[in-house]
């Protein structure tokens, strides 16, 4: 029987296949809308860098918090500071009031003399297998005692400080471990771009391993802690008291910045912190390693703003002036 006979069949089998054909266009129709609807992932690779993404889709942070949580350790520490000698809350009309034993029950006795001790917590990451961790300067700064706690492990480590730069907030410490720690991948702060996604992981008021998210607000922010290489990254993601040492990380994997300070007038944040560019962390790390401090030339030149006034006065037109001082006098 040829294909015409068939076709020219009864009204049912033809129906049918007429069924059967339609059934097929839309189900390929529905198939095809909806992987175009179905949400994407941005997936990790095997580097550390996530595959091309088109504009809309979001970061996997998922896998990115748990790639970097690891390198991310806790750091506390113990300073001492020297007293202040007694300072008195008591009776303000002196020893000999009669009412003398109310205002000692209610207002208290003198603040204890001498010493007193300190505690402060902060955040680091792990740069080297041997157990060499990256923090700031003022996380660790005259401490007497500096204990590490790494991820996922309740032991706690003490610490040495191998090297540190108050200049531009930076330090190393050591920990001894039992084996070859993973270590974090220091990537190009140069390559940001302004409104680039970046996660943060720290410690911020204790809370071990938290993990933050948001974008580069700036670039090359100054006049931030008044030092001399002010030179921060700014990021509107959540930086709070105890994150001061962790990483700021791209979505590659790599750590391109260092948290270190916030803008707030009540301590906490309010979407403006700031990051010590990685580049220059790394140009930093050779001397810090072998020195254990950094060694700077002094050219004995400072560039100053020229201002409406300087320019009237010397006759010139506005730009910057350089001012040239004797090589020793800082």
């Amino acid at each position: 029987m040829d294909l015409k006979s068939i076709w020219r069949g009864s009204v049912s089998y033809k129906g049918a296949v007429l069924v059967a054909l339609i059934s097929l266009v839309v189900g390929l129709g529905i198939s095809g809308s909806l992987d175009w609807l179905a949400p994407s992932r941005a997936v990790m690779g095997e580097g550390g860098s996530s595959d091309a993404r088109s504009p809309g889709q979001l970061p996997d942070f998922v896998s990115l918090a748990k790639k970097m949580r690891p390198v991310v350790v806790n750091i506390s520490t113990t300073q001492v500071s020297e007293g202040r000698g007694p300072q008195e809350f008591g009776n303000p009309f002196g020893e000999d009031d009669p009412f003398n034993d109310f205002w000692r029950r209610f207002f208290g006795a003198p603040m204890p003399r001498g010493p007193q001790r300190q505690r402060s917590l902060g955040s680091g990451f792990i740069i080297d297998s041997d157990g060499s961790i990256l923090t700031n300067n003022h996380v660790v700064e005259n401490a007497q005692k500096i204990v590490v706690r790494l991820s996922g492990d309740e032991q706690d480590y003490e610490a040495k400080v191998v090297g540190r730069d108050p200049k531009t907030d930076i330090a190393i410490i050591k920990i001894n471990a039992k084996t070859n720690l993973l270590a974090a991948t220091l990537g190009d702060s140069d390559r940001l771009e302004v409104g680039e996604w970046v996660v943060a992981i720290g410690n911020p008021f204790g809370l071990d391993g938290t993990v933050t998210s948001g974008i580069v607000s700036a670039k090359g922010r100054h006049n931030i802690t008044q030092g001399a290489y002010d030179n921060f990254i700014q990021t509107d993601a959540s930086i709070n008291p105890g994150n001061s040492g962790g990483p700021l990380i791209n979505l590659r994997g790599e750590v391109v910045g260092i948290n270190t300070a916030i803008f707030s007038r009540t301590g906490v944040n309010i979407g403006i912190g700031f990051a010590i560019p990685v580049n220059l962390v790394k140009e930093l790390l050779p001397q810090l390693r072998g020195k254990g401090k950094v060694t700077r030339g002094y050219l004995g030149v400072l560039i100053q703003k020229v201002t409406p006034d300087i320019a009237e006065s010397l006759g010139m037109d506005i730009g910057r002036l350089a001012d040239c001082r004797r090589a020793d006098s800082r």
